[in-house]
C-alpha cells in the first residue's frame, strides 16, 4: 500500500522520501548504535557489547508492515522495534540495547533527524525562489505598471517592486526557517521521566557524542517541553504563507482580463479536462492550497503545548505526521514556484495597457530605492 496519490500531487519525491517508513526505521536503529557507542565511550557499556549493537543491528532486515501492526497495538513504535534490534543482537548485547532511554527518545530524536534532512531540501527550493524573484525584481525595478489596492486599480508601482516585496517575504521566513531547525533540531535522550538515570556524571559527554554521531545538536531532555517543535512549525506555516503570497499575485497576474504575468508552459500541467483552451496556473494552486492547509496544522502543534509533567499523554505523539505534513506541503509548494518564478512570462504590453486604461499617470514614486533597500542582503 502506498499514499502517493494523495501525496505527490502536493509534495516532492525527495521530501516524502525523508518521512517515509524506511528512513525511519533507519534512522531509529541509527539512534540505538549511537546511544550504545557513546554510552560505551563514556564507560557506561563495555565497549564490546556497543560494537556488537552496531554489528547486529539491520534496519534492512525489518518489515515496515509488521512493525506499524505492532507500533499500533503497542502505542509506540519503540517498543516492537527494540524488541526485534535485541532478537538480532542476541546475548549480553541484547541487554544493553535502548539502556537510559525511553521510546519518546526514539520518536522525538527520528523526527528531529528528519527535520534535519527536510529542512535541507526544502531550504534548497526556497532559495531558487528568492533567487529568481530578485533577479526579476532587479530586470522591472523602472518598469511602471498598475498598482493594486482592495483589489482595485490604484497608483502606479514599479513591477518589480512586488517581486521585491515577494523576495523579501520569502527570505524573511526562509531565516525564522533555518533559526528554529538550528536551535531546536536537537537530540531527545532522557530516559524514562527526563533525568538519564544510570548514565551519572557521563551523561553530558554521552547525550554531546550520541548527537554528533547523529548529525543533531545538543540539549537537555524536552519530552514535555514542546516550544522548540512549535517553533519549527510555525515557521513552516510562515513560509508556506510567503510562498502563497506570490502565488496569489501571480494567479491574479493571469487572469484574462489583467495578463501581465503567467506560469511558464510545461508539459502536462495546466490543462483542463473539459476545456483545451484553458492555461491554468496549476503550480499557483499547489502553493495556495498548501496555504489553505497548513494554518490548521500549525494550530495542531500549538494546541499541543500544554504537556502533563514530565511526559505527556497524546499531544507529542501528535506532532510527529503534522510536522511531517507541513514540510510535504513546504517542499510541494516551493518546487513548484521555484519553476515559476524562473520561468515567469512577463507581458509588458499588457502591463503598459492596464496602466494606461487606469488614467493615473506612470510615476512610481521611490520604488527603485524601496526594490534596492528590500534586496539589499537578501540571502545573507
Amino acid at each position: 500500500m502506498s499514499d502517493l496519490l494523495r501525496q505527490r500531487p502536493v509534495a516532492t519525491p525527495a521530501m516524502i522520501a525523508v518521512f517515509d517508513d524506511a528512513a525511519t526505521i533507519a534512522h531509529a536503529c541509527a539512534f540505538e548504535v549511537a546511544l550504545a557507542r557513546a554510552e560505551a565511550a563514556c564507560g557506561m557499556l563495555p565497549a564490546e557489547l556497543a560494537e556488537a549493537i552496531a554489528a547486529g543491528v539491520d534496519p534492512a532486515r525489518i518489515d515496515a508492515a509488521e512493525l506499524a501492526e505492532e507500533a499500533a497495538l503497542a502505542g509506540t513504535l519503540a517498543i516492537p522495534l527494540v524488541a526485534r534490534l535485541r532478537a538480532m543482537v542476541g546475548g549480553e548485547a541484547a541487554k544493553a540495547l535502548h539502556v537510559a532511554a525511553t521510546s519518546q527518545d526514539v520518536a522525538d530524536t527520528v523526527l528531529m533527524m528528519q527535520v534535519r534532512a527536510a529542512h535541507g531540501l526544502l531550504a534548497g527550493d526556497v532559495r531558487r525562489v528568492r533567487g529568481a524573484l530578485a533577479t526579476l525584481a532587479r530586470a522591472y525595478a523602472e518598469r511602471p505598471a498598475i498598482g493594486r489596492t482592495l483589489l482595485q486599480d490604484a497608483m502606479p508601482v514599479a513591477f518589480g517592486l512586488r517581486l521585491a516585496q515577494a523576495a523579501r517575504g520569502v527570505d524573511d521566513a526562509l531565516r525564522l526557517l533555518d533559526a528554529a531547525v538550528t536551535d531546536h533540531a536537537v537530540l531527545q535522550w532522557g530516559g524514562a521521566a527526563g533525568t538519564r538515570v544510570g548514565a551519572g556524571g557521563a551523561s553530558v559527554r554521552i547525550a554531546a557524542q550520541c548527537a554528533e554521531a547523529l548529525g543533531l545538536g545538543q540539549s537537555a531532555p524536552w519530552h514535555a517541553r514542546r516550544t522548540g517543535v512549535a517553533a519549527i512549525g510555525a515557521a513552516l506555516g510562515i513560509l508556506i504563507g510567503a510562498l502563497g503570497k506570490f502565488a496569489r499575485d501571480v494567479a491574479l497576474l493571469a487572469q484574462n482580463g489583467v495578463g501581465e504575468a503567467r506560469e511558464p508552459l510545461v508539459a502536462g500541467r495546466g490543462g483542463s479536462s473539459a476545456m483545451a483552451h484553458k492555461r491554468n496556473p496549476t503550480g499557483c494552486q499547489v502553493a495556495l492550497s498548501a496555504a489553505t492547509r497548513a494554518p490548521g496544522l500549525v494550530a495542531s502543534l500549538l494546541a499541543g503545548l500544554p504537556q502533563e509533567a514530565e511526559r505527556g499523554l497524546g499531544g507529542w505523539q501528535a506532532e510527529g505526521p503534522v510536522l511531517a505534513d507541513l514540510f510535504l506541503l513546504a517542499s510541494g509548494s516551493a518546487a513548484a514556484l521555484a519553476v515559476i518564478a524562473e520561468g515567469l512570462e512577463i507581458d509588458a504590453v499588457a502591463i503598459a495597457r492596464n496602466l494606461a486604461a487606469a488614467a493615473v499617470g506612470n510615476d512610481i514614486g521611490a520604488s527603485a530605492a524601496i526594490i534596492a533597500d528590500l534586496l539589499d542582503g537578501l540571502g545573507d
